[in-house]
C-alpha cells in the first residue's frame, strides 16, 4: 500500500504580524530550516528569555539597533546550526531564517541587516562580570547565568 502524503506545507509560530510556513512549493530556498524546530523549542522554554534576562543592557536604547534577547538568541541558534566562529556571523545577518528564528524579522533601520555582526556579538560575548567600565555597555551576572544553567 502506498503512504498518501497530502500536506504540502507546515506552519509555525507567528512572529509579530507575519505568519511563518514551510511549504515544498521550491519557492524560496534556505539550508538552514531545521532551525524553525530550534525556535519553537526555544519559545516554549524560554532560554533565550532567561539568559537575556542575565545581562544588564546600559546602551542608549534610543540607539540600539539589536536587542540583548536578539543577540542571545542569535549566538545560541547559531551554535546549535553548526556556527560556532563569530565571523559567520558577518554573513549570517543577513539570513533571514536566522533572522526569524532571533526573532528578529525586520531590520528597524534599512541601512541596517536583520542580525548583528560578528563585532557587536563579541560585545557581548566579552561583556565584563561588573558595570564599572564606562565604555562597555553590556554586563553580565555571573551569579544569574550560574543559576540559570546549575541545578542544585
Amino acid at each position: 500500500m502506498l503512504t498518501e502524503c497530502s500536506q504540502d506545507s507546515f506552519n509555525f509560530s507567528s512572529l509579530g504580524g507575519r505568519n511563518v510556513t514551510a511549504a515544498f512549493d521550491g519557492g524560496s530556498i534556505t539550508s538552514n530550516a531545521g532551525a524553525l524546530l530550534l525556535r519553537e523549542t526555544d519559545c516554549r522554554i524560554g532560554l533565550s528569555r532567561q539568559v537575556s534576562a542575565c545581562f544588564k543592557d546600559d546602551r542608549r536604547q534610543d540607539r540600539v539597533e539589536h536587542a540583548v534577547e536578539t543577540l542571545v538568541a542569535q549566538r545560541i541558534h547559531g551554535l546549535a546550526l553548526g556556527y560556532e566562529d563569530l565571523n559567520d556571523h558577518d554573513e549570517l545577518r543577513h539570513d533571514p531564517v536566522l533572522g526569524l528564528v532571533s526573532g528578529n524579522a525586520e531590520a528597524r533601520r534599512s541601512d541596517c541587516p536583520v542580525l548583528a555582526g560578528k563585532s557587536t556579538l563579541n560585545r557581548l560575548e566579552h561583556a565584563p562580570k561588573t558595570d564599572d567600565d564606562r565604555y562597555r555597555k553590556l554586563s553580565v551576572d555571573e551569579g544569574a547565568m550560574k543559576r540559570l544553567f546549575v541545578i542544585g
